[in-house]
């Protein structure tokens, strides 16, 4: 997810860390008279959850999963039952646009890490054969999940970001902090207002510009904004970019006019997910799946840099860029 410009001026001095955890830089300024013990409960937290869920750990309770595909099933702590159930319901709801079973994908094009490349046809039709939501048998009774197939694998990076947002909050929320960002990689959660009283301002990446580069600005209070884009993990070959959001129908990086789409949020869960499905369903069911959602807001910027913004945000959004058009809904 992309990395937003967070503006914060105030004359309360936050506490503020900044460490390395779930892949990805996690940014934490917390305000209040019990900020420092409720930033280090909440970066417990983020480590908790990343040792459950990480696909990149040998002993998280997803690799222990991913190792008894075909054969049995797995206990999971309440954790990880609830965030694979959430993924499975969003897999439905998307008609497979987001797709927690797309981990033979991932691994087959390996982007982001030293053995990425481009799969032939062949090797990407037969990992896709493997990529079925409806092969996830849920058993809630026992909390024990089973992928029906051998091969089979899941992977949680497009929604486990948000789920931490959601939990990070609620640490923070009973230790008695009212004013706070969490900042998960670019999955931003601004809790409350500042402690000024007044919007926090998130910017929106440009997704044409290098990292850091904005082409606007929102005023959120208590909410999530999450962005996935084709400029976060890429390689190019021949030059053509070859980018991370895979559309799960094809087994290609997803390619359909949009290059950005931020979702504005109560629950950071569903603003993960929405931001990947939504990218991946392109710019006309992405919008008609986002207003069929109650309490969630987007902004969806295409290629030929058009940006489209829906109706709860017009107020609050603001576009500073005059390369692009603002198309309002």
């Amino acid at each position: 997810m992309s990395t937003f410009l967070i503006s914060c001026k105030s004359n309360i001095k936050p506490v503020e860390k900044d460490t390395y955890l779930m892949g990805t830089i996690v940014q934490l300024k917390v305000y209040g008279g019990n900020a420092e013990k409720a930033t280090q409960k909440a970066l417990e937290r983020i480590g908790d959850i990343e040792n459950k869920m990480s696909v990149n750990m040998e002993t998280s309770e997803i690799t222990k999963l991913n190792d008894k595909a075909g054969k049995s099933g797995q206990k999971l702590s309440r954790d990880t039952y609830f965030v694979i159930d959430e993924a499975v319901k969003y897999s439905k709801l998307t008609e497979g646009a987001f797709d927690l079973s797309i981990e033979p994908i991932v691994k087959l094009w390996g982007i982001g890490t030293d053995k990425e490349r481009v799969p032939s046809k062949n090797e990407i039709e037969e990992k896709l054969k493997l990529v079925n939501y409806k092969d996830i048998i849920l058993d809630s009774k026992n909390s024990t999940v089973k992928l029906k197939r051998t091969g089979q694998a899941i992977d949680l990076g497009g929604i486990a970001k948000g789920y931490t947002a959601d939990e990070v909050k609620k640490v923070l929320i009973n230790n008695k902090i009212s004013s706070a960002l969490i900042n998960l990689g670019g999955n931003v959660y601004a809790v409350g207002s500042k402690s000024d009283g007044t919007s926090w301002s998130i910017g929106v990446q440009n997704p044409l510009d290098t990292r850091g580069k904005y082409l606007g600005n929102l005023r959120v209070t208590d909410k999530s904004v999450v962005t996935s884009g084709n400029y976060e993990r890429y390689f190019i070959v021949d030059g053509k970019r070859y980018h991370h959001i895979f559309d799960p129908k094809d087994g290609y990086p997803s390619e359909n006019g949009i290059i950005s789409t931020t979702i504005v949020s109560d629950k950071s869960i569903d603003g993960d997910v929405l931001s990947t499905s939504t990218y991946v369903l392109g710019l006309t069911k992405g919008l008609k799946l986002v207003e069929s959602i109650k309490g969630v807001e987007a902004i969806f910027i295409t290629s030929d840099k058009k940006v489209y913004v829906t109706s709860g945000l017009k107020d609050s959004f603001n576009l500073t860029d005059k390369e692009f058009i603002y198309e309002k809904r």
